[in-house]
């Protein structure tokens, strides 16, 4: 099991760089996680609310990812944690992931995974905002290098998908090796860090597609 005291008394710095000590290839031990959670979540096709398509998934997905974690990780996972190093002044909300890997040793440094609805394989417009707004931006992610989106895709290909998402950040979807048989690409970018501030200058954004199809939006 993991001695988690080497994690104690450092520095708020990158989850991806404290998550190296533990292991050198911990994006693609976190993003396996995902995979196998989805994975039984698709075996298993629990009742799904249509009403709230995107957060009844995100809540189903996160048990499951949960589930295929050994327990022995420096980082747990968890539905809907808040962000507030990059919170507003009060009454202002923080904000919130869909879900994230948090570290056991300092529960401030997360690695998000966000979350959007893809009705169609051409309707990314909020998925490009969230790229571009919160994770370029630094509102989400200000301490680690690297987070992930999640488009659960209604109709469509995943290739139509991502030629739609690299077109209009606009960037380039590069494989990652240790995935190429799954619908998952990798982006790489600089981010806009605040005045004042040591974050991750550089983001990589893992974009990982789940098809859903035959699920619609109910609009009852």
């Amino acid at each position: 099991m993991l001695d988690k005291l080497i994690f104690q008394n450092m520095p708020h710095q990158d989850f991806t760089q404290l998550a190296e000590a533990w292991c050198h290839n911990q994006s693609e031990i976190l993003i396996n996680f995902i995979w196998q959670g989805y994975d039984l979540l698709k075996h298993e096709s629990p009742l799904v609310n249509c009403k709230d398509l995107e957060r009844s998934i995100t809540q189903l997905l996160e048990s499951r990812i949960h589930r295929v974690m050994t327990g022995d990780e420096p980082f747990y996972v968890q539905h809907g944690p808040y962000e507030r190093e990059t919170m507003q002044a009060p009454p202002a909300q923080p904000p919130q992931y869909d879900i994230a890997f948090v570290l056991l040793a300092d529960e401030q440094i997360m690695w998000p995974m966000e979350a959007k609805v893809l009705e169609t394989a051409g309707t990314v417009a909020e998925y490009i905002e969230d790229v571009k707004e919160e994770f370029l931006m630094c509102r989400y992610a200000p301490f680690s290098s690297e987070g992930a989106m999640l488009g659960y895709l209604l109709s469509g290909t995943p290739d139509d998908a991502f030629n739609n998402i690299s077109a209009k950040i606009p960037c380039k979807l590069e494989d990652h090796p240790g995935f190429t048989a799954r619908p998952q690409k990798m982006s790489h970018h600089v981010r806009t860090v605040p005045v004042g501030k040591s974050y991750p200058a550089t983001f990589g954004c893992h974009h990982l597609i789940f098809e859903f199809h035959g699920l619609k939006r109910s609009r009852e």
